[in-house]
């Protein structure tokens, strides 16, 4: 399963930002791969933390195989030294399993946070050890599929901005002027700029 979005979205992007609209039309539609279970996103991002793309999708893939599905009574029944085993740090599995108990206790509704504000759903996710607000951003944008999200932590946006707008850094001022630009569809302006920082257009380059 892809982010959804189209037409309107890319029409929005495209009449407010001459370079952007640029951009979309020499990259096309990007297809980036969501995780719908909150759960299982909120476990995936914990793992890829700190290690490569690569390292990431071994370990996952190892989980997913060990465990079977990937839910909170499995996590709970593997443990931290199973976890281990896979290739997850101490540290990270000892978030999962915080996690995990917290879920099946009630302590935390996970549930509700698909409910919530993007505001209200980033603090509350970011009150779980080992989620940070980039953490959260991540999972309202690649799990809950929310439209308007621009994070400032993300290094590669601010990479695929100086590229695009030719700017040589990026303060909290100038972010926060393009994503007004972009609202309600930041998400959107994100996938594209990650492309560009992703060298999907070659002549494209920093200063």
């Amino acid at each position: 399963m892809y982010f959804a979005y189209g037409e309107k979205e890319l029409a929005y992007l495209r009449r407010k930002d001459k370079r952007l609209c640029e951009v979309i039309d020499r990259i096309g539609h990007i297809d980036r791969a969501v995780d719908t279970d909150l759960f299982s996103s909120v476990v995936h991002h914990i793992i890829g933390q700190q290690i490569s793309t690569k390292a990431q999708a071994t370990i996952w893939q190892r989980m997913q195989d060990a465990l079977g599905q990937v839910n909170a009574e499995t996590i709970l029944a593997a443990g931290v030294p199973r976890l281990q085993a896979l290739g997850i740090s101490f540290r990270k599995a000892e978030y999962i399993t915080d996690l995990a108990e917290k879920v099946c206790t009630g302590a935390f509704d996970l549930d509700a946070v698909a409910h919530m504000s993007d505001e209200d759903a980033i603090r509350a996710l970011s009150s779980l050890k080992g989620i940070g607000v980039w953490t959260a951003e991540m999972i309202l944008l690649f799990c809950l599929q929310r439209p308007d999200v621009f994070s400032y932590d993300d290094l590669a946006i601010q990479r695929g901005l100086r590229m695009v707008y030719h700017h040589r850094r990026i303060d909290r001022k100038l972010f926060d002027r393009y994503r007004r630009r972009f609202s309600p569809y930041c998400s959107v302006a994100s996938l594209y700029l990650w492309a560009v920082a992703g060298g999907a257009i070659p002549e494209l380059r920093e200063i």
